[in-house]
């Protein structure tokens, strides 16, 4: 059934500070591992990926007396799939649970807050890079997890400077931090996208695509799918805990103030 469905509408992508919101109920699966999963037209759930959790929270519907908690989000195939469990349900509930009811969401604040202002310190730091005269470090993956955060390039800084990066890059972070600017995302027609990166994307990125491209202040941008602070001044601080390299890539491990 879920393969018949027309793709996910992601509605994180227009407005990353929306938390609640409403939606149309497509479809409800009952997955190998006992799971269940749902699908909606809509979402403003931001599933796990590109180095970034997943939200949780839960949605209702009121006529059908019930409330499904969010345990996890993953994007398959365009389709968004919302794992978790229903609770504190009505006998009967489920025969009353019937495509194209609405349902109303709610993302957990404190969960998305934490992602974004974690996110957003990742790619602060690749502006650091560039304004300290480590633009030959091409960007790679990054680990915007609460459980421990790097950001990996490709190239090396040589060992004995590693140190004095490290602290130059804090500094740069913080400096920038204290005095903020804002972040915008759009959906970018493949010419515009570029403009808005410097005036290249990756390579990955094909042409004549739509990209989403994140953009803090005038600084160049660059794809991304994922939930961001509306200014960088909301990261706070941040602290470079160390740099590591190893096999021809660099890593830059760092966290973020409470």
């Amino acid at each position: 059934m879920a393969m018949m469905l027309s793709p996910t509408k992601l509605a994180y992508f227009d407005d990353m500070r929306t938390l609640e919101s409403t939606a149309i109920f497509l479809s409800c699966l009952q997955e190998e591992d006992a799971r269940r999963a749902v699908i909606l037209d809509a979402t403003i759930f931001y599933p796990q990926g590109g180095g970034q959790p997943a939200d949780t929270g839960f949605f209702t519907n009121r006529s059908s007396d019930f409330k499904f908690m969010v345990e996890d989000v993953r994007l398959k195939d365009g389709l968004v799939f919302h794992y978790g469990f229903f609770k504190d349900v009505q006998e009967g509930w489920e025969s009353k649970l019937k495509e194209g009811q609405e349902v109303n969401l709610y993302v957990d604040a404190e969960r998305r807050d934490l992602n974004s202002r974690l996110h957003s310190a990742g790619h602060l730091l690749d502006i650091c890079m560039r304004k300290l005269g480590l633009s030959h470090l091409e960007p790679g993956k990054g680990y915007h997890f609460p459980d421990g955060q790097f950001v990996e390039y490709k190239g090396i800084i040589p060992k004995d400077q590693l140190q004095t990066k490290q602290r130059e890059l804090e500094v740069e972070a913080n400096a920038l931090i204290s005095s903020g600017v804002k972040v915008k995302a759009s959906v970018l027609p493949y010419e515009e996208a570029s403009k808005w990166c410097g005036g290249d994307l990756p390579s990955y990125i094909s042409k004549g695509s739509t990209p989403r491209i994140v953009k803090f202040g005038d600084h160049p941008g660059c794809p991304c799918g994922g939930t961001h602070v509306a200014d960088i001044a909301n990261i706070r601080s941040l602290k470079v805990m160390q740099i590591r390299t190893k096999k021809g890539f660099t890593k830059v491990f760092y966290n973020i103030s409470p």
